[in-house]
């Protein structure tokens, strides 16, 4: 039986949501990505201990707007970041950093090359729920991680210093799913600190959401069910002040930056996804989302060259 947790409450809830669309995404036949820790993790709280595992557990199954259409969105983003951390560990950035790092398991499943380093930045209660599946597990990350209590609203680089972060080497950097609840005033912090954290060579990946969203969407079904299954309001939780164009302001600090939407990455992966596909739909929640991937240029010799990290 799961138990009470302070990862139940507000995004904490988000991050039990996309850990069990990574469950049902890794019982399709058509998995884009696999994660054996998800179960667990949705099992441990209370708050998740029924929610459906497999899409065969779901009524309607693939028409669930929820277990359908947004979970399959989740293991597709899930599969594409999967996929830029390992190029960028394989290019040379040994250092990882997952922004807001909720229930991921990346650090356990992923096949790191290496020598690499895994931080994961979250709130206590967060860390400390995921570490107690982890141990009760006996689950062993594959790469050396070092989880760090940090709140990405406040000035979070002293905590990841403290850890051991190197300055001087290359890092690819995460926010997944985590910028669309930050302030306006977070996200430039945040970027902000990436960027004068990060050496030539970086790379970073990031997810927005272009806004504001009409009414029309906001009350479609992928929100609708959210909140009618699961009790989680999506809309409340998002910080509905207007962003910043944090790809511009990188590319004016001299990175790279290429802006993709989820479908573009969907028909890469059309041969594969023959449960279900995802296709833009009008007034979709969906049509919003970007994925932001940009890496830092300049000369970067002494460690073996820059590299561009862009899908």
């Amino acid at each position: 039986m799961g138990r009470d947790t302070g990862v139940e409450g507000g995004v904490g809830r988000t991050a039990l949501m996309v850990a069990a669309a990574r469950a049902i995404e890794t019982q399709r036949p058509d998995a884009l990505a696999t994660d054996v820790y998800a179960a667990h993790l949705v099992r441990a709280a209370s708050t998740s201990a029924d929610w459906p595992l497999r899409i065969e557990d779901v009524p309607d199954g693939e028409a669930n707007p929820l277990w359908g259409r947004l979970a399959r969105y989740f293991g597709l983003r899930t599969r594409v970041f999967d996929d830029y951390l390992l190029a960028a560990a394989h290019a040379g950035s040994w250092q990882i950093v997952l922004l807001g790092a909720g229930l991921d398991s990346r650090a356990f499943r992923l096949d790191w090359p290496p020598g690499c380093v895994v931080f994961e930045i979250d709130q206590p209660d967060v860390l400390a729920f995921k570490r107690s599946v982890f141990d009760a597990m006996g689950a062993k990350p594959q790469a050396t991680r070092r989880p760090i209590a940090a709140d990405l609203r406040q000035d979070w680089a002293p905590a990841l210093l403290e850890a051991g972060f190197d300055t001087n080497a290359p890092t690819a950097w995460l926010a997944e799913g985590v910028l669309l609840y930050l302030s306006t005033a977070a996200e430039y912090l945040l970027i902000d600190t990436v960027d004068r954290l990060s050496v030539a060579g970086s790379a970073l990946a990031y997810e927005i959401k272009l806004g504001p969203e009409s009414a029309v969407v906001q009350q479609g079904p992928i929100y609708r069910s959210a909140k009618q299954q699961i009790d989680v309001d999506m809309i409340a939780l998002f910080d509905h002040a207007p962003r910043p164009d944090s790809a511009a302001d990188l590319v004016n600090g001299g990175w790279s930056a290429t802006t993709r939407t989820a479908f573009d990455f969907a028909r890469e992966h059309s041969t594969r996804m023959h449960g279900c596909g995802l296709e833009p739909m009008p007034d979709d929640a969906l049509t919003a989302n970007r994925w932001v991937f940009a890496a830092k240029a300049g000369d970067r010799s002494a460690n073996g060259g820059t590299h561009r990290l862009l899908p």
